[in-house]
């Protein structure tokens, strides 16, 4: 009231604003009651409503004088919302404008309801905007809201709600309203609904001081100093009452308050004050009692003895503490604005005229709107003051934090500003304990690189974290892709990289056995070639049959060397020689071996038949043969002595390799399939040739025709006695041999599903040809060799017989080991050393 007292004598002691016109006040007290306030404001309309008196006569019978009320153009106020919405529905009824000087309710903003209203201060929905704005500088987007039941707070949270909702980015947790009468206990419970969204640290609140007093204490009882950051309305502002003596509870609240100045030029004015020179302020006298604690003696009123009596001699600020209420810089605009509106409404009106002229009198309410609306001045903080076209004021706010650590003097401290954008220096925050990083209000935590958010349904600000796995990458924020085939995730799953490429390589365990057996089996086989080319002349290499004997060995050599091509790097040479050799050299072997058995089947056949020898036993016509079934397909239909038997021989194993290198020619491939596992760090694209397995099978299936034929003529040729020729050792050869390969095919098959297929499979493959190599070097030619270096003595010519007597002595010898059959520990054996030069 005293500042609307000083702006009035300011402006009638102003010669340029409203000059020869005096302003004066009718001041009535609402008491904050809305209520109260209604009936108030009935007094500010009395002189509009014309009263019908033509039935009222003094005693003498003339007419009353009824003295007319003095007729108000404006309303200054009121402070709060409530009340302001009240009083407004009455003066919009006369017509009367109204400026406020602290109502912000967002309500007030509807031009069709209040019309006639306008404020000095920006509205809740202006400081609602710079609260959302400093929730979403400080990287909240999860918060509660609080507030004070009735017009200020639910509008206030209203307003806070809808601009976070068209932001977007911000969800609010719970909405809170504190009943205008709480319970006891209330206070509690609203703590605990809050830790229900424990998440939500951000509490955005709206309401009162008594209110706000309560919530922190409520706070400090729960033992949770610290974890609520609170952000409130300009109801808190910078005020001491709400936060006394919960000092560390409302550590690092942020409080938003209409930016103002000092006006020093009323401190001036206020502190000057006294009982004597402000008689005019009805109400000055109750301040005084209340400001210096003393008891004025008046009229009608018991004296208190418990109080000291006032001596009138205090001084304001001498004898009290004084600070300038924050509400006297808006107080004093919203006095001007009217004054400057009857100043330019005069002006077009009365020009020339000194003094309120007929067009003035009465001042037409609609018309003064008009003009305040159009104002813009300098106010007395020296900000401009002006209306939009709802009597809205401009927003401009200061940003404070109740700083209580680390400052040399506790309290509100400015940290930024908002005049239609925020300014915040975060530099300068400091939270519970004095900690400078912000606390977390979020309702989920950001995911980390190469997770996906999965939304929670109808909360937009909450997620689930999902990772990418597998071999999906994080495409955005919300969805995960597969990496090409070629490619695997990267470690953090933001993209994808190269798959590398690995080989069989000499220096892993998988290729150093095979190896080492191969180095092994090819000196072995060099040597026995050496060794028979070097005696080849004597007796025993000449009775092992000298021709099949070199290429069967070719053929073992050559089984030795794949080694060396199934581990070497893959290129197109390289897998051309491995088409062509894989099967060779056991094709070459088996060849020759059934070749021999063939042989020594067919003579003891013919010769229990015939003394003419069979056809085709010379040593070319066993090349001959041998290489037929090496190197074409063709069908060899050959008369077997008495049988007639037809040896068909589908030998397609150099034809058919040609054909395939003209389909399909050698290649090498990157096969991405064979090493995938679940954990893509442990993927690696595998270089190799283009070689199914079933292309590798097919490629030794010949070879396993041959050696299972060898084998079922080892075993017809069972018969011959062990001192002819090499029937036996082929048999124990070729057994071992199916043994070998029997356990071959579920190693190799069997680990078709392994992350290291190809290594296991190499070496298997390898190894298991080795074997085989081995066995066939070891039962038919070390001995041999043995023989040949170490007893040469053995090495000597036997004498010759003649076909019908080797079939003879074979033929007592088949009947001598029938009857040795029928005899328990009976032996006979016959040695027939035939002359295998013919």
């Amino acid at each position: 009231m005293e500042a609307m007292l000083y702006a009035l004598d300011q402006i009638n002691s102003d010669p340029d604003l409203l000059p020869n016109i005096t302003l004066g006040a009718r001041i009535l007290d609402t008491c904050s009651r809305d209520t109260y306030a209604l009936e108030q404001s009935l007094t500010f309309v009395q002189a509009l409503i014309q009263k019908d008196n033509s039935d009222v006569r003094c005693s003498n019978g003339e007419a009353p004088i009824i003295p007319k009320p003095e007729r108000v153009v404006g309303v200054i106020g009121a402070s709060g919302s409530s009340v302001s919405i009240m009083v407004a529905n009455v003066l919009r009824l006369f017509a009367i404008p109204q400026i406020s000087y602290a109502s912000t309710a967002p309500e007030l903003s509807d031009n069709s309801r209040y019309e006639f209203f306008s404020r000095v201060v920006p509205p809740d929905s202006y400081q609602a905007q710079a609260m959302v704005d400093i929730v979403k500088a400080m990287g909240w987007n999860y918060v509660s809201t609080l507030a004070s039941e009735g017009n200020y707070g639910e509008s206030g949270v209203d307003a806070f709600v809808q601009i976070s909702r068209e932001a977007g980015g911000l969800c609010v947790a719970q909405s809170i309203k504190i009943p205008r009468e709480p319970k006891p206990g209330e206070f509690d419970k609203i703590i605990k609904r809050l830790m229900e969204t424990s998440n939500a640290r951000g509490v955005i609140i709206f309401a009162n001081e008594d209110d706000i007093k309560r919530v922190l204490e409520a706070s400090k009882k729960a033992n949770l100093t610290g974890h609520f950051v609170f952000v409130g309305s300009d109801s808190w502002g910078a005020k001491s009452s709400p936060i006394l003596d919960q000092e560390e509870v409302a550590e690092g609240a942020v409080t938003i308050l209409p930016k103002r100045a000092s006006i020093d030029g009323f401190d001036q004015y206020f502190t000057s004050r006294s009982l004597e020179n402000n008689r005019r302020n009805i109400w000055f006298a109750e301040f005084w009692e209340d400001d210096f604690k003393c008891k004025l003696t008046r009229p009608g009123i018991k004296y208190d003895p418990s109080r000291r009596k006032c001596t009138g001699e205090e001084r304001i600020s001498r004898e009290s503490h004084y600070e300038q209420e924050g509400k006297v810089q808006f107080v004093i605009d919203a006095v001007y604005a009217m004054a400057h509106a009857l100043h330019s409404m005069h002006i077009d009106l009365c020009p020339g005229s000194m003094g309120v002229c007929e067009k003035m009198d009465p001042v037409e309410g609609r018309m003064l709107l008009q003009y305040i609306r159009s104002v813009t001045f300098n106010g007395s903080a020296g900000t401009g003051v002006m209306f939009n076209e709802n009597g809205d004021a401009p927003g401009r706010y200061d940003i404070f934090q109740y700083q209580l650590s680390n400052v040399s003097s506790p309290g509100y401290k400015v940290i930024g500003q908002w005049t239609n954008h925020l300014r915040l220096n975060s530099e300068e925050m400091q939270w519970s304990g004095g900690d400078r990083e912000i606390p977390d209000s979020v309702c989920s935590l950001p995911c980390v690189p190469g997770e996906r958010k999965k939304m929670v349904k109808g909360v937009p600000c909450c997620w689930h974290c999902e990772l990418c796995d597998g071999y999906q990458y994080q495409l955005d924020e919300f969805n995960c892709d597969t990496c090409p085939f070629d490619m695997r995730p990267l470690k953090n799953r933001t993209g994808c990289r190269d798959t590398p490429i690995v080989k069989l390589e000499w220096s892993s365990p998988w290729a150093i056995i095979p190896v080492f057996l191969a180095i092994l089996g090819i000196l072995a086989t060099s040597g026995t070639i050496i060794t028979f080319i070097r005696f080849n002349n004597t007796p025993i290499v000449r009775a092992s049959g000298r021709e099949l004997s070199y290429v069967l060995l070719t053929g073992i050599f050559l089984i030795y060397l794949i080694t060396f091509l199934m581990i070497a790097e893959p290129s197109v040479a390289v897998c051309a020689f491995r088409r062509l050799l894989l099967g060779l050299g056991m094709c070459i072997s088996y060849s020759a071996m059934l070749t021999k058995t063939n042989r020594i089947y067919r003579i003891f056949e013919q010769g229990k038949k015939s003394v003419t020898p069979p056809k085709f036993i010379s040593p070319t016509s066993q090349l001959i043969i041998t290489f037929i079934l090496i190197s074409v397909q063709t069908i060899i239909v050959g008369t077997l002595c008495y049988l007639d038997l037809m040896l068909t021989a589908l030998s397609w194993q150099v034809l058919a390799v040609f054909i395939w290198f003209g389909v399909v020619p050698p290649h090498t491939i990157i096969d991405y399939e064979e090493q995938k596992p679940p954990n893509p760090e442990f993927a690696r694209g595998v270089l190799k040739c283009d070689m199914s397995d079933l292309a590798l099978i097919l490629c030794l299936s010949y070879s396993i025709v041959l050696m299972i034929t060898c084998t079922v003529y080892a075993i017809k040729s069972r018969g011959v006695p062990e001192t002819f020729n090499e029937a036996k050792p082929i048999g124990f050869t070729m057994y071992t041999t199916c043994i070998v390969w029997l356990a071959f095919v579920p190693i190799f098959f069997g680990t078709a599903q392994s992350t290291e297929k190809m290594f296991i499979q190499t070496t298997t493959l390898t190894v298991s040809m080795s074997l085989s190599a081995t066995v066939s070097l070891g039962m038919l030619y070390i001995p041999k060799v043995y023989v040949i270096i170490f007893h040469p003595e053995q090495n000597v010519q036997k004498r010759k017989r003649s076909f019908k007597a080797v079939v003879q002595a074979a033929t007592v010898s088949t009947h001598l080991s029938q009857k040795s059959n029928d005899k328990q520990n009976g032996e006979s054996k016959s040695a027939i050393v035939p002359d295998r030069s013919q």
